[in-house]
């Protein structure tokens, strides 16, 4: 059975390098079917919808388009709504409106329930519908994906910030902290690890949301390897958390709460500044730094994975496939097949949405305190092509003169 009418895409969350190229996707693959009558870009994510206002894509040159697909942030905009029930019967009958017979959304755990409760209210009013989430999010956390759009780029950004890291403590001395984005799930922080090129290269120390954050034992990690190499770099995650679930950060510094009713963790330098002045004060140590990487993870122009950018582009394409070709609902999902390929598939909304998947055990060590080779396996062939690395001096010193005892 073809449908005929309009196809709808949004994108909703943060914005990544390559969310773009998954919007692209999804357009030029609509505009290939005769049944679709329109291609429509919502802006500002779902509350474009509801407001009804939409680019008409259709009309867009697919020349522009494939330079919008290589610019990072989101070409529509985006929204942090978070929608109920009502909310979704607001864009139900939107999409009744315009004929709409095709629903994309670019997003992450949240944006799948949006489209597994929206394609549940077309169900139960007989409306013929169909809606695909397309996985999006640079903390890597969907289930059943292997790996999620987004996620290789800002996690080349995050390895090369970190080289650059080791490279400057190396130089001047120190200890130095690099705060990552990730709330519950720990990827994103672990990529630092790619830094690790020479025996003594940093990140010494990773910490994850995924095991509890003692500050006692930080202490002890950092004075250890601070006496072993005169030095030490930490890469720590803005979510990590003490042994009941409280992120470190609300117990030290009052915090505001996000639209979704989350403690705010980023675009705030208070975690660095926490761990910094308790290592100054317990350890003694007055050389110390911290940096933020923040928002500019996200859509950072130089860093982007090829891997990600050809990834982003064919769930996009997959997604208009399953949906006007084969006529099915779900999620878009990423398996991993090889070292390295891919396939993807469609799963069912209710396997992805509203849940979040974590850094696996075999991933991080057993002190909590770095990750395993089986992780920078994992994540090798995900940062793309021209990966750059950086090298040290190898020559002998020359024999004193002066100085010699």
């Amino acid at each position: 059975m073809k449908l005929e009418g309009k196809v709808v895409v949004a994108q909703g969350g943060g914005p990544t390098a390559v969310i773009n190229q998954s919007l692209v996707g999804v357009v030029l693959e609509s505009r290939k079917f005769p049944q679709v009558t329109k291609v429509y870009g919502a802006v500002n994510g779902v509350s474009g919808i509801i407001n009804e206002d939409f680019l008409d894509l259709t009309q867009e040159t697919t020349h522009n388009l494939e330079q919008v697909a290589i610019t990072p942030s989101s070409a529509l905009f985006s929204t942090r709504d978070k929608p109920d029930k009502a909310y979704c019967e607001e864009i139900f009958n939107v999409f009744k409106a315009h004929n709409v017979r095709y629903f994309f959304y670019i997003g992450g755990n949240d944006s799948a329930d949006t489209v597994r409760i929206v394609n549940e209210q077309a169900e139960s009013s007989g409306y013929e519908f169909r809606a695909i989430h397309i996985p999006k999010t640079i903390d890597n956390d969907l289930m059943i994906n292997d790996h999620t759009p987004g996620y290789p780029s800002t996690a080349r950004f995050v390895a090369q910030a970190f080289i650059g890291l080791n490279l400057d403590n190396r130089a001047l001395p120190g200890v130095h902290i690099g705060v990552v984005m990730g709330r519950h799930a720990g990827f994103l922080t672990a990529a630092a690890s790619i830094a690790q090129k020479y025996p003594d290269d940093g990140p010494h120390l990773i910490y994850l949301p995924e095991r509890p954050f003692i500050m006692d034992h930080f202490l002890k990690d950092v004075k250890e390897v601070y006496d072993r190499y005169g030095r030490c770099i930490v890469a720590v995650s803005e979510g990590i958390q003490d042994e009941d679930g409280v992120p470190i950060v609300t117990k030290l510094v009052k915090t505001k709460k996000d639209a979704h009713g989350n403690v705010q963790l980023s675009g705030t330098g208070a975690l660095g500044e926490i761990l910094t002045q308790q290592i100054k004060q317990k350890l003694n140590i007055q050389r110390v730094r911290s940096d933020t990487l923040g928002y500019l993870q996200r859509s950072f122009m130089g860093c982007v994975s090829d891997v990600d950018q050809h990834e982003a582009r064919e769930v996009g394409e997959k997604a208009a496939q399953f949906a006007i070709w084969h006529n099915i609902d779900g999620s878009i999902t990423i398996h991993r097949t090889g070292y390295y390929s891919v396939d993807y598939q469609i799963t069912e909304l209710h396997k992805v949405a509203g849940k979040t998947k974590l850094m696996p055990d075999e991933f991080i060590n057993a002190k909590g305190n770095n990750v395993t080779d089986a992780f920078k396996y994992y994540l090798q062939p995900l940062l793309g092509s021209h990966m750059p690395e950086a090298s040290m001096l190898r020559a002998p010193r020359a024999p004193k003169i002066l100085r010699v005892k």
